[in-house]
């Protein structure tokens, strides 16, 4: 199925969770991360429960350190 990830279109498999995706994305932690699906904030504890749908508009937002 395709999904929008940062305004890029993606395929992934169908009954994909939003952890599935960050796993395949991340490589490694998910720690500082939010995610946004159609302009709603997913919380870190639905992230294994939330499947992705067809044309969800998916927002990653990794937060830095700095100043």
């Amino acid at each position: 199925m395709e999904i929008s990830i940062n305004q890029q279109r993606t395929e992934i498999p169908e009954h994909f969770s939003v952890e599935e995706l960050l796993n395949r994305l991340s490589a490694g932690s998910a720690s500082g991360m939010a995610v946004a699906i159609n302009q709603a904030i997913i919380p870190r504890k639905q992230w294994p429960v939330h499947m992705l749908r067809p044309d969800d508009k998916i927002i990653l937002i990794k937060a830095t350190q700095g100043g």
